[in-house]
């Protein structure tokens, strides 16, 4: 349940803005300050039936966004490659301070590094 509300919620930083201003507020309410439904319900005026409708289609909304644009699922690709390209340049870092390593092994480590930071450009475009 907790990794539905995550991605919901990031789903919403992404395309939250394509929701109507109704929509955009009960959602935030709902997933971001995490109030029930009751509470929302209270607050805006309207019914509890209402606000579960109302996240029901902002739900669906957001998917479909999503399954068109994929910037969540892209992001979390970007994220697993910023990781390796993290690791590599400290290895790298290493490789370069020790005057032992051969030229050889220092341009295959700048080769893996290039590689990554292009994979990250392929899934920028």
């Amino acid at each position: 349940m907790l990794e539905k509300k995550v991605e919901v919620s990031i789903m919403l930083d992404f395309y939250g803005k394509l929701l109507t201003d109704k929509q955009l507020e009960i959602m935030e309410l709902y997933y971001n300050q995490d109030l029930s439904l009751t509470e929302i319900a209270e607050n805006l005026g309207v019914t509890r039936q209402a606000v579960h409708d109302t996240i029901k289609k902002s739900e669906k909304s957001l998917s479909e966004y999503e399954n068109k644009l994929h910037l969540v699922a892209g992001l979390g690709e970007k994220i697993k490659l910023f990781g390796k390209i993290e690791n590599l340049c400290l290895e790298f870092e290493g490789i370069l301070k020790d005057k032992d390593v051969k030229q050889e092994e220092k341009d295959k480590c700048f080769i893996k590094l290039s590689k990554l930071i292009g994979q990250v450009i392929t899934l920028t475009n």
